[in-house]
């Protein structure tokens, strides 16, 4: 009886076939092809010239490729402490006894990420523009003309300005998956935690966060691997200027494989970033298990 119910192999099988093809292909095989090409010197024609690992050595030499690396760094921090954190904090606030209506809140809070990221970055940067924008407006409107900027033309706030729509744009997400492991706890850890004297901020840290360490675990690795590879929103606002001020690493390797028609050097930078990514992806793991263990002992 037992083996009449439990499915055949072979349909497992033809169950699991088609989304992992799609998922090799769509994947494996471009990061594949991406490795070979970056072995040679490609202009985008049918002529390929073998020049070993020279694309490499001038990828180590690139100022323009490690100044990228450091704004994606950057964004990835910035990232971490507004997407993440902030939705901590809301889904805390949503989860209170004084709030009514959480669906509603809920709905609302997931809602900037299911925009696309082109649209995101035409809306902000409406809001940054000199003319029509809401910040200029709001400070001619409190009579603060000289604080009045092209927002997006400043070297030493851009990179700023960018994570900003980047961290409006994903708090939802994260609330929704924080939300899903607050619910999880049982309600009657709180009540005695209540009982016993402990505020909002003590049930926060020491009940809460031990207990969906894990998946805050997973939202930062999300995090750090969706701004590694961050683009669309980026091009929108500003294409990585003004100069280089806002350049990230996938913008940098659009424009040397499509504009500069580079596509040897383009695929190496593209590998170069799979690689930066687990590195980052991997320390940062490595990291938050160390500060786990010092601060459970």
């Amino acid at each position: 009886m037992t083996n009449a119910i439990r499915p055949k192999n072979r349909t497992l099988f033809a169950y699991l076939i088609v989304p992992v093809v799609i998922f090799v292909f769509s994947v494996f095989v471009p990061l594949v092809t991406a490795l070979v090409y970056s072995f040679f010197e490609w202009k985008g024609g049918p002529v390929k010239t073998f020049n070993g690992i020279t694309n490499y050595i001038t990828l180590f030499n690139d100022s323009t490729f490690w100044m990228s690396f450091k704004h994606n760094i950057f964004l990835v921090l910035v990232c971490i402490v507004g997407q993440i954190g902030i939705a901590f904090i809301f889904v805390l606030m949503i989860q209170s006894k004084l709030v009514k209506c959480k669906g509603i809140h809920r709905t609302f809070g997931f809602f900037p990420s299911t925009v696309a990221a082109v649209s995101i970055g035409f809306i902000w940067k409406m809001i940054y523009d000199y003319n029509r924008g809401l910040i200029n407006w709001f400070l001619e409107a409190i009579g603060r003309d000289d604080l009045k900027k092209v927002w997006l033309n400043e070297p030493d706030l851009v990179m700023l300005l960018v994570a900003i729509p980047l961290v409006w744009q994903w708090i939802g997400y994260y609330m929704v998956i924080l939300l899903s492991a607050i619910s999880a706890i049982d309600t009657e850890i709180f009540e005695v935690a209540e009982l016993d004297g402990a505020n909002g901020i003590q049930r926060a840290i020491y009940i809460v966060l031990p207990l969906v360490k894990n998946t805050i675990l997973v939202c930062i690795t999300l995090c750090i691997a969706g701004n590694m590879k961050a683009f669309d929103n980026i091009y929108v606002m500003t294409a990585g200027g003004p100069g280089y001020s806002s350049m990230v690493m996938a913008m940098y390797g659009y424009q040397v494989s499509f504009q500069q028609n580079n596509m040897g050097y383009g695929s190496a930078i593209s590998v170069a970033i799979f690689v930066l990514s687990l590195l980052v992806i991997g320390g940062s793991q490595w990291l938050i298990g160390l500060l786990t263990k010092k601060s459970e002992v």
